[in-house]
């Protein structure tokens, strides 16, 4: 067993410290001013690695280490679902061996895991390392989407650092597909009391369509297709003349995602003047189980044994950025940070299995299990 790569080379008291640091530095998605002070924060300790740092357009952060040519990718992000304010009633503590608090899971707990990991191999490393750490994940990586799959395309194999299943070693080789798409109506609006028939309700309509929507998922294949929120009229009296329903969509298989995206184009509205718009997309392509990510998770599976522990896999309902990476590149998912409640309030990060994991990675950022292409 390689001695940098053993669970007592690292620091748990220190990774919980800069774990603290990351998590009282809070990063909600829709700040980004408050997503990139935990770059900068992150910037340092990669700095300090000898890493040459970049910023990306769109806030994209990119840490390269050694030469680029196949190098291992790292992808994590710095963005977290919880607004501002949240450490008022959700503070960083430990307790129970458990280090709680918003983004520990999902996904800080990751970052500080790979910075930790690569301080303890830089010395030893057979080829260069590329880390992207974005700032958009949790709203579906518009900005950093291309940086991500072009970093893909030199890569070879990305190392995912979201969180392996909850309260499990289980790491993640597979998940949906996942779609946004919102239906806009709009019809003519009228008295509900004097001239009801002169009114065409979008709301009526929508209600009609949900119906439909919701009968476009296939339990066989994995495909779900569920409307989530709606929104119409102005008020009790007055026929709805403007509708909007959200949808979301998540697929196992790309020919499932192309049957849901013309089904879901080609609704029609039972009353002509009821006019009906659809947009939207499939924002995050399956992650399908390929050789090559199957080559990756049998490393890892030998790896954790040499440690003395045991791996599994799991297919995954949820998207994370090697969504994008997977078709271009041997991809294996949560890598991070084991613990559980990802986007609760009991979200946490599990103490006593930090340094076993972030041993883990390092063995894999050492020696991923598949050649250079």
């Amino acid at each position: 067993m390689p001695s940098m790569t053993r669970p007592d080379t690292f620091d748990v008291p220190a990774m919980l410290r800069d774990l603290q640091t990351l998590v009282e530095l809070e990063s909600p998605s829709d700040d980004l001013d408050a997503v990139m002070r935990v770059q900068d924060h992150v910037d340092a300790w990669m700095r300090d690695l000898g890493a040459d740092v970049h910023t990306l357009p769109g806030s994209t952060r990119r840490y390269t280490l050694g030469p680029q040519d196949r190098p291992v990718l790292i992808l994590m992000h710095a963005d977290t679902v919880w607004p501002h304010g949240t450490l008022g009633r959700l503070p960083f503590r430990i307790e129970d061996d458990r280090a709680y608090g918003p983004g520990t899971y999902d996904m800080k707990g990751g970052i500080v895991m790979a910075v930790h990991a690569l301080r303890a191999v830089r010395g030893q490393l057979p080829h260069g390392i590329e880390v992207l750490l974005t700032p958009d994940e949790e709203t579906g990586s518009a900005s950093s989407r291309a940086h991500i799959e072009d970093a893909a395309g030199h890569a070879r194999a990305v190392l995912v650092v979201e969180p392996p299943v909850a309260d499990t070693h289980a790491l993640k080789t597979g998940r949906k597909g996942v779609g946004d798409y919102t239906l806009h109506l709009h019809g003519v609006a009228s008295h509900a009391g004097n001239q009801p028939k002169l009114g065409a309700s979008a709301v009526a309509e929508a209600a009609r369509l949900i119906l439909q929507v919701n009968d476009l998922g296939n339990d066989d294949l994995g495909t779900t297709v569920n409307a989530t929120v709606i929104r119409g009229g102005t008020a009790r009296n007055v026929i709805p003349a403007d509708a909007t329903v959200d949808i979301d969509v998540r697929v196992q298989r790309m020919s499932e995602a192309e049957r849901v995206h013309a089904a879901l184009h080609n609704l029609k509205t039972t009353d002509p003047r009821v006019t009906l718009s659809v947009a939207g997309d499939i924002n995050r392509p399956p992650f399908e189980r390929t050789d090559g990510t199957a080559r990756l998770y049998s490393r890892a599976q030998a790896a954790a044994r040499d440690l003395g522990f045991e791996v599994s896999e799991a297919f995954v309902g949820g998207g994370s950025d090697g969504n994008f990476t997977a078709p271009i590149a041997p991809t294996l998912d949560g890598l991070g940070a084991p613990g559980d409640g990802a986007h609760a309030d009991h979200e946490h990060v599990r103490i006593d299995r930090l340094a076993l994991h972030t041993a883990l990675l390092a063995r894999l950022i050492l020696d991923p299990g598949v050649e250079s292409a």
